[in-house]
């Protein structure tokens, strides 16, 4: 998707308004503790918690964070300008989570704030605009359709993730910033490492990206000696018109595209699978029929799959600079506030169906699922072409496909903040 939406547990429970005075924080648990005791349910039968106004808890370091659940409140928290991000990675900042990430990078674009991202922010905006998405269409199309026929040539049963899920995002995103031939376990190994929650020590993920860090770096230095028609090209020279632009956020922002634009997706089209091959079986035959009925399930399904276990991303977290009135509750100045938008897209007061029922219905309102406002996700059209894509062309190549073994068997990643199968078997 983008590298400004890439799980940490916010809080858990039922909804409830604030007690009057300043309410004791509760420390919660971390989103890893379900995922010690297999099996895991697939992510579209979490359970979610039920909106409510704004009220208080605890992330697993122990710092106190507003949780904000209704969709009209994420709305805000994630459009209004009195909570930002570059706050959160002041010098004196509370920790806000237990193990690094590649989120954390005080200089990255996901935690800057006001002209300082959207400087930038425009080095790479336009590379991700619809219409320059859509020319990438037929392109994308065909690589879906050669992964399918070498799919199929495999023969039944097959691990989809493999021969499908992975390679194609990985494949779109490395034609993209001009990565030919780039290893791909190495790729998996950095990625793993920069997305870690427990999986991986500490010094196990700094290690891994200092070499990340090393390979954007290179990247960079061959591309202004050799330029190409590719993103890290273009955004070298938007940023050579642009004053103000230090290497190393362009080293984070080359490896957080990386990143950002071959995982989120590989991980939605798996968890999107583990669904329509199972409890939406039935939805499988429509999925085939035309590419908008694939456009509209897309939708749907981006907003009721969850990318990881956790509550909020840490990408959704802001800071009041200032006190803000939020669904009715005032959070003070100098807040840590969670934009729980998993529990926001499923707002009872605003989507009334499920996904068995309203799987090819328009959205009833904008899903959050790629944020909203200044950090709204810069490859949501990438993400949703590539989804819709490889979504409609795999049911109309096999009709018939099915999970080779129940939901309850599948191994899953674990230890990220993102949440997918390892494999996926499945026959036809």
């Amino acid at each position: 998707m983008s590298a400004e939406n890439s799980a940490t547990r916010a809080t858990t429970g039922p909804a409830e308004a604030p007690t009057p005075g300043p309410p004791h924080p509760t420390t919660l648990p971390h989103p890893t503790t379900a995922t010690a005791l297999p099996p895991l349910p697939p992510l579209h039968c979490l359970r979610r918690l039920e909106p409510g106004p704004p009220r208080l808890g605890a992330l697993p370091t122990g710092t106190p964070v507003w949780l904000v659940s209704r969709h009209a409140d994420v709305r805000q928290v994630l459009a209004d300008p009195r909570l930002g991000r570059a706050p959160l990675y002041a010098p004196d900042a509370p920790p806000l989570t237990l193990a690094p990430n590649l989120l954390d990078d005080p200089q990255g674009i996901l935690n800057l704030d006001g002209t300082d991202h959207q400087r930038l922010r425009r080095t790479v905006q336009r590379a991700f605009t619809p219409r320059a998405i859509a020319r990438w269409r037929p392109w994308v199309a065909s690589v879906v359709e050669a992964l399918l026929d070498e799919l199929i040539d495999q023969g039944s049963p097959v691990d989809i993730i493999s021969g499908y899920t992975r390679p194609l995002p990985v494949a779109v995103i490395s034609r993209l910033m001009g990565l030919d031939g780039l290893d791909g376990k190495r790729l998996a190994h950095w990625s793993d490492h920069a997305l870690s929650t427990t999986a991986h020590s500490a010094e196990a993920v700094r290690v891994a990206m200092e070499e990340f860090a090393d390979f954007g770096a290179g990247l960079i230095a061959e591309r202004r000696t050799a330029p190409g028609d590719d993103l890290v090209s273009g955004l070298l020279e938007a940023a050579r018109e642009s004053d103000g632009i230090t290497e190393r956020q362009l080293v984070s922002l080359v490896i957080g595209l990386v990143v950002a634009g071959h995982e989120t997706t590989m991980t939605m089209l798996g968890n999107a699978l583990v669904y329509l091959l199972g409890d939406g079986r039935e939805a499988w035959h429509r999925l085939s029929s035309d590419e908008q009925s694939a456009a509209a399930a897309t939708e749907q399904l981006l907003r009721a799959v969850p990318l990881g276990d956790g509550d909020v991303l840490p990408g959704l977290f802001r800071h009041t600079v200032e006190d803000v009135e939020i669904g009715g509750v005032v959070i003070p100045a100098g807040s840590v506030v969670a934009a729980d938008t998993r529990t926001a897209n499923h707002d009872p007061e605003v989507f009334t169906g499920d996904l068995l029922t309203e799987l090819f219905s328009p959205l009833a309102a904008p899903m959050y699922t790629f944020g909203a406002g200044p950090h709204h996700c810069l490859g949501a059209w990438l993400a949703r072409m590539e989804l819709e894509l490889a979504l409609h062309r795999l049911a109309r190549r096999l009709p018939s496909l099915r999970l080779a073994g129940p939901a309850e068997s599948i191994d899953w990643r674990r230890g990220l903040l993102t949440r997918s199968p390892n494999t996926l078997q499945v026959a036809w």
